[in-house]
């Protein structure tokens, strides 16, 4: 398995594992508890690394939000908590999740240590918040929190490089969020307002923009071997059917 082969094969176990943690009802309170609503939290716990900025920043970083539902979000927090100690209660949840769903397990070290090497290196090029993400400190050392960060982390990384390439494939990212499988439903889901453009012609864009997702998070599993990255996989496929049960 090549690493491009590898990148395609992990997505969407990263994707589903990596944010997990965030639909968990402990991860809602912790929002609650800060002052916010879940809307706000969801935004700055994930833009909140980048810091102090403006809210037309983060709506560039998040690419596929509508930047009318970023700004709600990002200054509805904003007046109430800083973004950096929104990102940290986030990221103290992913730990928190990490734990109780995955620290029981046996192979919770090894799943850890493999993304700990990915997460290492991977090219950060163009993708702000996966490297303000890679830059935060993890404050709880235990397998199974060093593990829901690892894939936190990938899942920033396969979205900063999926939004790259929609642009390269002169797709704007609500075109991509339209061609995608959730259509109009997944547009409205992330704050976009009808009308809508026709589908059609975007599909096959879209595909090309997925396979170069592929090739740029490839360089993060260069770092494993064959082996490894077929030990990666069956190790985020155990994950997903712990955290499922969970």
């Amino acid at each position: 398995m090549t690493p491009e082969q590898l990148a395609a094969a992990s997505k969407p176990l990263v994707l589903e594992l990596g944010e997990a943690f965030a639909r968990c009802p402990s991860t809602l309170r912790r929002a609650r508890l800060l002052g916010i609503s879940g809307w706000a939290f969801y935004i700055t716990g994930r833009a909140g690394a980048l810091g102090d900025v403006r809210a037309e920043t983060v709506a560039a970083a998040l690419g596929f939000i509508a930047p009318e539902a970023v700004t709600d979000g990002w200054d509805a927090a904003a007046r109430t908590v800083p973004p950096l100690e929104v990102a940290a209660a986030n990221l103290a949840e992913c730990c928190r999740w990490g734990t109780a769903r995955l620290g029981d397990g046996a192979e919770s070290p090894r799943l850890a240590a493999l993304l700990g090497r990915a997460v290492e290196a991977a090219d950060g090029s163009g993708m702000p918040l996966f490297a303000a993400w890679r830059a935060m400190p993890v404050p709880d050392p235990s397998p199974g929190a060093r593990a829901a960060v690892g894939m936190l982390l990938l899942r920033e990384h396969f979205a900063g490089a999926y939004l790259l390439a929609v642009r390269a494939a002169g797709l704007t990212p609500l075109e991509a969020v339209l061609a995608g499988p959730e259509g109009e439903a997944g547009a409205a889901a992330c704050g976009w307002a009808p009308p809508y453009p026709p589908v059609g012609p975007l599909v096959r864009r879209r595909l090309w923009a997925e396979a170069v997702t592929d090739r740029l998070a490839s360089a993060a599993f260069r770092a494993l071997s064959t082996a490894e990255g077929a030990e990666l996989l069956g190790l985020l496929g155990a994950a997903r059917q712990r955290a499922r049960r969970g």
